[in-house]
């Protein structure tokens, strides 16, 4: 070990190895993202950096030259991760090319950031879900993941542990293969300290995946900083799908980066957690409140257009899908319907049939990126009806539009009318 890396903080002892890392033995293009960790690690006033097993990187969405600059500066000085990396959603749709609307001056610096970040060595994922892919972090490894409803689903879904990294300090920690000791790594700092009592809300209501993604909205904005732990919940009512929903808008209205389900989620079933020091109701009508909150257009509008699969659609929500267009007509022409999913996902759905299933109905699916971060809706769609509590938080933003918010029965039934179907049943 060496006493070396002073930073802003306590001093962060390096190994011979880290210390080889930073003053250049390894490269500069090493020694410059190790500057970036122990940077960081001064800022969370870490003693000591870790190793990762593997990096999911976000910053291979286009925002500008900067981000462009930067991954091209490591390329130059020859780095290359160190650890299984995948990568984020991106500005485009290699498999359909032309169905994304971004300028030439846009598209060209896109497609570069993209190529950059091949060519640093992760591997061409394209996906925020990728926990969806074949090789998922285990209970209890450290990782470096970036993308908020990621972050979320890999420390309480999988019990991965990983702080929240943002653009620039993903690829770093891919690079070197070590984060801070600090955070959300620490066994301490993943302790429940809220309990939020779940048990009025009916089966129902956490039937389908819209409710947990309206729940999520309630503990996002309720649980602050705090770690939560929900009760009073059948764990037989759960399934990656619905945690998912939950942990993606939860991570939009909050900073929500982990959080426990009693009986269910892997470290509350370890440690048995029942109650947290804190204690408060989630009541139905909060639900409600924030399904009403995500729904900016009136329920009387035309509906032009339907967005499915923010974060990334699984197999099991194409499953879902099929078996709701089964025996229904084909989607109204006046109302299009776009799928955003992975490449990897999208394979084995042709292959289970569903992918040509759906899109014999009218779906459009979209690979590489999503339908909120990227111009991919036309001039005319500007209604649109979504289960994702994430897609309906951000795109009034992103992209002008007005939102339904509803659940996926709620979807399928508008986009087959080519108006707004409500099930309020579904809510009650």
């Amino acid at each position: 070990m060496s006493p070396e890396a002073s930073t802003a903080g306590r001093s962060c002892i390096l190994t011979d190895e880290e210390t080889a890392m930073l003053d250049g033995r390894r490269g500069p293009g090493t020694a410059m993202a190790m500057r970036m960790v122990v940077a960081l690690a001064g800022v969370l006033d870490a003693d000591r950096l870790i190793p990762v097993h593997n990096a999911h990187i976000d910053s291979c969405l286009y925002h500008g030259q900067a981000g462009l600059d930067f991954a091209q500066k490591l390329v130059v000085l020859g780095a290359r991760v160190s650890v299984p990396t995948t990568l984020n959603v991106s500005s485009l749709d290699l498999m359909h090319p032309g169905l994304v609307r971004l300028p030439p001056e846009e598209a060209v610096p896109a497609r570069a950031l993209m190529d950059a970040y091949r060519a640093l060595g992760a591997r061409a994922t394209w996906t925020c879900a990728p926990y969806q892919t074949l090789e998922r972090p285990a209970l209890g490894e450290d990782i470096a993941w970036a993308e908020s409803n990621a972050i979320v689903f890999a420390n309480s879904v999988l019990g991965a542990r990983t702080e929240r990294y943002g653009d620039f300090i993903d690829i770093c920690a891919a690079i070197t293969g070590r984060v801070p000791h600090a955070g959300l790594h620490l066994s301490e700092r993943r302790v429940p300290t809220l309990e939020l009592d779940c048990s009025e809300l009916s089966p129902q209501l956490l039937g389908h995946e819209a409710g947990w993604a309206a729940l999520g909205g309630v503990v996002g904005r309720i649980a602050g900083s705090r770690v939560p732990l929900l009760t009073g919940i059948d764990p037989a009512l759960i399934d990656e799908d619905k945690l998912k929903a939950f942990g993606a808008t939860a991570a939009s209205s909050g900073g929500l980066a982990l959080f426990h389900v009693a009986g269910s989620t892997p470290e509350a079933r370890a440690a048995r957690w029942k109650s947290a020091p804190e204690r408060a109701f989630i009541t139905p009508a909060m639900v409600r409140e924030i399904r009403d909150e995500l729904t900016t257009a009136g329920v009387a509008d035309r509906l032009d257009t339907v967005a499915l699969g923010t974060p990334h659609f699984s197999l099991s929500e194409f499953g879902k899908l099929g078996a709701l267009v089964g025996d229904q007509p084909t989607f109204a022409k006046s109302c299009t319907v776009w799928i955003s999913t992975s490449r990897e996902v999208l394979g084995q759905a042709q292959e289970a049939g569903l992918a040509p299933l759906v899109e014999a109905r009218g779906a459009r699916i979209v690979v590489d990126t999503c339908t909120y971060v990227t111009p991919i809706l036309g001039p005319e769609e500007r209604s649109v009806m979504t289960p994702s509590g994430k897609w309906a938080w951000y795109a009034p933003m992103n992209l002008g539009v007005q939102v339904i918010f509803g659940t996926l029965e709620e979807c399928v039934a508008s986009a087959v009318a080519g108006k707004v179907v409500r099930h309020d049943w579904q809510w009650e």
